[in-house]
């Protein structure tokens, strides 16, 4: 609840010094007297309930005069209605699965770091359309576009290697997840592609998918995931048991730049985990959701709640004066 007039309820302090007085002045008025010789006997004697009646008109006059300022402060209930519009961006996030990705130079490896920042890309969205593809040898899609953010960040919590055979067809994943977004209404299409490797599989090329891509206005932001160098990658071995090996990254980042530069989206480069967050974070700046906001507010007032009843206390306290107990107060 709250006040249109809120000043006004410092009139409430007026009670105070109201109170003191009329309990004065009624305590101090001369009743009816009679003289008597012995009044012990009368000691016994408790007041009538006249007595104390005289009482009943001021605490109903004060009780009216807090009614009546309350009234006076406006008390108001606020409806507030929010109409929102946005215009929606449609995502596919396609994600490499191959073998490669088990590499521990991001932690705890590339895949779960990969799946882990796309979760937190995912809860910065609003009323975008998300789709998830995933790719080695072969391709397909997980979830299509949805709002359904909670199916989306499950089925991410879901993906494993293996489910494919191992390789990395970069074009079927662009290709699949052009498929995904090619009969897209929505103001602004784009493609997160994230891959360690080089395109070794597949009966598309990445470019000529890219080609694809930019005849739907589809853009493609492109990452390469991996340290410079080499990386520990786990490997079990029959005779000494799980150890890890150094593996050469080999990121073709030429093809992965053209890719990004045909459809006028941009290239970037994980290094490590902290990377690959500010590069989400990047993306996430760079194609932002147009929402307009429309604020209704209703107020509906209140103040009949207090005014009605503090005007039927001042007419109580009338009659008590006036009529109940007119003679203990004269």
């Amino acid at each position: 609840m709250n006040w249109a007039n809120p000043q006004w309820l410092w009139l409430l302090l007026l009670l105070i010094p109201i109170i003191i007085y009329q309990l004065w002045s009624r305590s101090s008025r001369r009743s009816p007297s009679l003289t008597f010789s012995d009044t012990s006997e009368l000691k016994n004697f408790s007041g009538s309930w006249k007595t104390y009646g005289r009482y009943l008109g001021a605490l109903l006059q004060w009780i009216a005069f807090s009614l009546i300022v309350l009234a006076i402060a406006r008390p108001q209930y606020q409806n507030t209605t929010v109409e929102r519009n946005a215009e929606g961006i449609d995502i596919v996030i396609t994600l490499d699965i191959s073998t490669s990705m088990k590499a521990e130079d991001l932690k705890p490896n590339r895949l779960i770091a990969a799946k882990n920042v796309a979760s937190d890309f995912v809860d910065e969205r609003v009323s975008d359309r998300i789709g998830l593809v995933l790719f080695a040898r072969q391709s397909f899609t997980v979830v299509p576009p949805t709002l359904d953010y909670k199916l989306l960040k499950r089925s991410l919590d879901e993906v494993e290697m293996g489910v494919i055979e191992d390789g990395t067809a970069i074009g079927m994943g662009i290709a699949t997840a052009v498929n995904r977004l090619k009969e897209s209404q929505a103001k602004s299409k784009i493609i997160v592609l994230l891959t360690d490797g080089e395109n070794n599989a597949g009966e598309i090329d990445p470019v000529t998918a890219a080609g694809l891509a930019q005849s739907y206005d589809i853009k493609i932001y492109t990452i390469g995931i991996g340290t410079n160098g080499t990386a520990p990658y786990p490997v079990q071995d029959p005779i000494f048991g799980d150890r890890y090996q150094n593996i050469e990254v080999n990121i073709d980042e030429d093809m992965l730049t053209k890719i990004a530069d045909m459809t006028e989206g941009d290239y970037f480069r994980a290094t490590d985990t902290k990377k690959l967050k500010d590069i989400y974070e990047q993306i996430n700046n760079l194609e932002k959701t147009n929402i307009k906001e429309i604020v209704y507010t209703d107020y509906q007032d209140l103040y009949p709640r207090f005014l009605l009843p503090g005007i039927l206390f001042v007419i109580l306290s009338l009659l008590s004066d006036r009529i109940l107990f007119r003679s203990a107060v004269e």
